[in-house]
């Protein structure tokens, strides 16, 4: 089934160049001159909202707001705690442009802690500033308050080993499954695309029935250019369920290996007659920055390519969103017995990171989120790779740690070493490890729960959720 609308699938509005900053800004008021009434015109002459709305990154009464258009326009953004957007605040994003492929963002602050946020973006055409886009809506939850019970939802794995978009069995639906439990937000733990996995017309099932694939022409290779890793990410928002999904769901978003190719480790030379371009950490930056044009993440403000951030959602949860491909050591037989750059996995400035923020963390929980297992033992079965090398964390090696191991055991014994002083001390630090809920301070109950909803092929039975 070959996806031919020109709204959704023209090359020259997909797939044009930028940098990784291009179209991001902090909201602010709204100018007069971008206020005035516009001229209502045919939808062909008007700025376009081909996949929606996002938010994401929701912390500290801050949210990320995007959307994409299809030609150089300024994004509008409308927010109120109110459904029918009485008293609602306007700010003027950044301009959207070819540099960006037309993706913008907005940085919403003072948004009141525990608040529904009710946000529609308009598009503003450059070239005539009286022609506006129809408006697009979506909402959110700010985290902060102690008196909501958390809500999230939790998956991976999109439109993976070839299984796109498939209408007649409903497209993807588990996002349609997670959306009906209301998450106050997604973490999606990494390979987002398969830039390594092109997408096929048809495609048997191992019961002999065929899954008709929504084609297009990005899909239809590797990703090997930053376009073609665009295309990759566009794709999947083809999908209304992830559409509905995500313009009601603030999400955090994080990375794993296929959002590149299988496997990937900085540096490494790839050996496949696949791809002509052979170098990872070439792939791996236009993975990177289609990645954060595509995605309501948040840039740090003193790198930003980082992906690894904390996400504060009040006095109940820290969540720590981890980068364990960036930063990592070659695969290998993984048995160093010092931790070394060989044998990183988040690498030293990471894990530093990692050990102050849950050591200055008050919130009663911390949710580290991983993308990649620690315990399973994960071999590199790639036919480039020399055998005996591995993919994660474990080494397959019941005696002391070793390889990447060490940064868990280094992790642990920070750990310990802050719960024992703490002891020394007369208890005046407070400990890594979770609090009670039932917290003698507060005497509040701090409740979260989660829904999990699994992104495998279709002809698994265990693609829908659990709880």
């Amino acid at each position: 089934m070959a996806y031919t609308n020109r709204l959704w699938i023209s090359r020259r509005r997909l797939l044009i160049g930028g940098t990784a900053l291009g179209g991001t800004t902090l909201g602010r008021r709204l100018p007069a001159a971008l206020a005035a009434p516009a001229v209502i015109t045919s939808d062909r002459e008007r700025p376009l909202i081909p996949y929606g709305v996002m938010s994401g990154d929701p912390t500290d009464g801050r949210a990320i707001i995007w959307s994409k258009t299809d030609r150089p326009a300024r994004m509008l953004v409308e927010y109120s705690t109110r459904e029918d957007f009485r008293g609602a605040q306007r700010v003027a994003g950044p301009a959207a442009l070819a540099v960006s492929d037309y993706t913008a963002r907005v940085d919403l602050g003072q948004l009141p802690p525990g608040a529904q946020i009710f946000y529609r973006v308009t598009f503003q055409d450059l070239g005539d500033l009286k022609s506006l886009s129809a408006p697009a809506s979506g909402r959110l939850r700010i985290p902060g308050d102690d008196k909501h019970t958390i809500t999230f939802a939790y998956s991976g794995d999109e439109a993976g080993q070839g299984w796109g978009i498939n209408a007649e069995w409903g497209g993807y639906r588990f996002y349609e499954a997670m959306r009906r439990h209301a998450p106050d937000f997604f973490i999606h733990s990494g390979d987002q695309i398969y830039a390594d996995g092109p997408i096929v017309g048809e495609v048997k099932t191992d019961d002999g029935k065929i899954w008709k694939n929504l084609t297009t022409e990005g899909k239809s290779k590797v990703a090997e250019t930053l376009d073609e890793f665009r295309a990759a990410f566009a794709y999947n928002l083809l999908d209304e369920n992830k559409r509905r999904f995500a313009a009601e769901t603030a999400l955090l978003i994080q990375w794993d290996d296929h959002e590149t190719r299988n496997n990937w480790y900085p540096g490494q030379i790839i050996g496949l007659e696949t791809y002509k371009v052979k170098s990872t950490s070439l792939l791996s930056a236009y993975a990177r920055r289609a990645m954060f044009e595509y995605n309501p993440m948040r840039f740090n403000g003193e790198d930003a390519e980082r992906v690894y951030r904390r996400i504060a959602c009040g006095p109940a949860l820290d969540v720590f969103m981890l980068d364990e491909r960036s930063y990592r050591g070659p695969n290998s037989p993984n048995r160093q017995a010092v931790l070394s750059d060989d044998a990183a996995f988040l690498g030293a400035a990471q894990l530093g990171w990692l050990k102050r923020s849950l050591l200055n963390s008050t919130a009663t929980w911390k949710l580290i989120a991983s993308d990649m297992p620690i315990s399973l033992v994960v071999p590199d079965l790639n036919p480039d790779v020399p055998k005996g090398t591995f993919e994660a964390w474990a080494n397959a090696d019941d005696g002391p740690p070793s390889g990447r191991e060490l940064e868990i055991a280094s992790l642990l014994s920070f750990h310990q070493e802050q719960s024992d002083q703490e002891h020394r001390v007369g208890n005046r630090r407070r400990p890594l490890r979770p609090r009670h809920p039932l917290s003698a301070r507060s005497r509040k109950v701090h409740r979260f729960r989660s829904v999990l909803g699994v992104c495998r092929r279709p002809d698994q039975r265990r693609h829908l959720w659990s709880q």
